[in-house]
């Protein structure tokens, strides 16, 4: 019985390292070394990593850009923030993983409302 316990645990957190490590090890705020608040690591080659790009220009969302097959640092803050696809934007500290129009517009209007304060 014991063992089947422990091999249930054992498999909870296998399924679940993703945010187990988050929690333990948060990612890096590499956005502190751009001017803006929006990293977006992103390919040349990637339709969805586009759609982000066209999305942050009509909301006029400042953002570096990284494309991580031709930048060293890119590819290595990308690996860090555990990505595994593309895009990933890096807003204020949140890492968003793939298109996801209303989560990116959410985490930027955070930093609007910030400002305001």
């Amino acid at each position: 019985m014991r063992n089947l316990l422990l091999l249930a645990v054992a498999l909870m957190v296998f399924q679940k390292w993703d945010s187990i490590e988050r929690y333990l090890n948060p990612p890096p705020d590499f956005s502190s070394a751009h001017s803006g608040k929006v990293v977006l690591y992103a390919t040349e080659w990637c339709g969805y990593c586009q759609k982000s790009r066209e999305l942050m220009r009509e909301h006029n969302i400042p953002f570096y850009e990284y494309d991580i097959d031709k930048s060293r640092e890119g590819r290595s803050q990308y690996d860090r923030l555990g990505g595994r696809g593309v895009p990933v934007l890096l807003v204020n500290g949140e890492v968003i993983h793939g298109y996801n129009a209303k989560k990116i517009l959410k985490a930027f209007s955070k930093i609007q409302d910030a400002s305001l304060l």
